[in-house]
């Protein structure tokens, strides 16, 4: 009585006269808040054993009354070293590579390639992802094909081979001592997994450009999360950028196209996906900052969280039977497979660029590149996949782009002041 309003009104569309695609109503198990549900009691299954595990171990005081061949292991798991940065910002990056001798020449292809390496990697993802998630496979002239609909065995792909990559450079390069708890991971894995979930199940809802516009403008919940996680301030510009993307993203979801179609319409069930996207990816960001007090590389925060999101999903996946439905519709299509195994390299080869373009050029640098690409993303979308954007939507794209600029120019200069303070004063705000 009660679950069928509650999972109804979850589609209702924002035009008269919008469909819901069939596909969408095959089974209850197809309905996003059903699956939502099932994944996350699939998590809870392996939480709540853990929990009470660590609760355990440290009612026992493990530490001094533990023994044998596990200690090190349950040791590392539950209570790590326990040792932290005197400054948080000791151990969030790996000390930056400044140019001493290097020519310019040298630097400039540095920075090509690292741009480059960028725009491939998230460019070649963003289309692969809107194509595995919004089209059909198999499709003949007597056979409409069919949909792949399981965004969670996408999610573990894409972590299973980040998961090898981070690993193995952990192994071939020197890193760090490690002394975070290693259950601290799995809150960020846990948060990390839900938000790539709400991504990918979003496209089912909405358009390409629509979703690219909603992940530019998350700087704002990810302030409202800094303010409550890590009880930042931030300076009056930070919140003006903020206003003017909240501004442009609202011009572009308000303007309407004459033409628009089912694929790109806007539902209520796309903007709930998209909310619990940026929250979920807001929490994760701000909890891996807390995390990088511990000293530690980003490799080996990449490698800690993606062990975490392989045991959640692979958990999940075997709970529901979905793994080897999805292996089944791999072995149908072998079109899918490439795509999926594609987007994985996609993903894990984003993550070294990004890692290696902020050792070499900073955070600034590497800002004004992704801001680029998301501009890129929704053009190459709208030339591939036919999406329209009107007048007032391109406005809104604008002023969106206009205020990531103008942040990283701020945030810049911002640097650049507090570097001038005389020894011993220190600038009202860290940036």
């Amino acid at each position: 009585r009660f679950c069928l309003p509650l999972v109804l009104a979850s589609f209702p569309t924002m035009a008269a006269g919008e469909e819901i695609t069939p596909a969408l109503q095959d089974s209850w198990g197809d309905f996003w808040l059903f699956r939502f549900f099932v994944n996350a009691a699939g998590y809870a299954s392996i939480v709540v054993p853990g929990f009470l595990l660590i609760q355990y171990f440290k009612r026992r005081n493990y530490l001094e009354t533990g023994r044998g061949i596990c200690f090190p292991v349950i040791k590392s798991c539950v209570f790590g070293s326990e040792v932290k940065s005197v400054h948080q910002d000791d151990g969030s990056l790996p000390p930056r590579a400044e140019p001493t001798e290097s020519s310019t020449a040298r630097q400039v292809i540095k920075l090509l390639f690292c741009a480059a390496g960028l725009q491939a990697s998230y460019l070649t993802w963003g289309v692969l992802q809107e194509r595995v998630m919004t089209r059909t496979y198999g499709a003949t002239e007597t056979d409409p094909g069919e949909k792949f609909k399981d965004s969670q065995f996408l999610v573990f792909m894409n972590r299973i081979l980040a998961f090898t990559v981070a690993g193995l450079y952990c192994a071939l390069t020197k890193q760090p001592r490690h002394g975070a708890p290693m259950y601290k991971y799995s809150f960020a894995s846990l948060s990390n997994i839900l938000s790539s979930w709400c991504q990918y199940e979003a496209l089912k809802y909405i358009s390409f450009p629509t979703q690219v516009l909603a992940k530019a403008s998350k700087v704002i919940p990810v302030m409202m999360m800094g303010k409550l996680v890590s009880r930042k301030s931030y300076e009056y510009w930070e919140y003006l950028t903020a206003a003017l993307i909240s501004v442009g993203v609202s011009m572009f979801l308000l303007s309407s196209a004459p033409n628009r179609t089912v694929s790109t319409v806007t539902t209520f069930s796309g903007i709930v996906l998209l909310a619990g996207y940026i929250i979920f990816d807001s929490f994760t960001s701000n909890w891996q900052d807390a995390l990088f007090t511990y000293k530690m590389s980003p490799v080996q925060m990449m490698f800690g969280v993606n062990v975490f999101s392989c045991l959640f999903t692979v958990g999940s996946l075997l709970e529901q039977g979905a793994l080897l439905e999805s292996l089944r519709f791999m072995a149908r299509h072998s079109e899918f497979t490439a795509h999926a195994v594609l987007l994985s390299v996609c993903s894990a080869c984003g993550q070294l660029f990004i890692f290696y373009t902020i050792n070499q050029f900073g955070a600034a640098v590497f800002t004004i590149i992704m801001t680029l690409r998301q501009a890129f993303a929704i053009l190459l979308s709208c030339l591939i996949y036919g999406h329209t954007v009107t007048v007032v939507g391109g406005l809104g794209i604008a002023v969106v782009f206009m205020a990531l600029f103008l942040r990283v120019y701020a945030r810049s200069r911002m640097k650049k002041r507090s570097k001038k303070l005389p020894p011993g004063e220190t600038p009202v705000q860290k940036v």
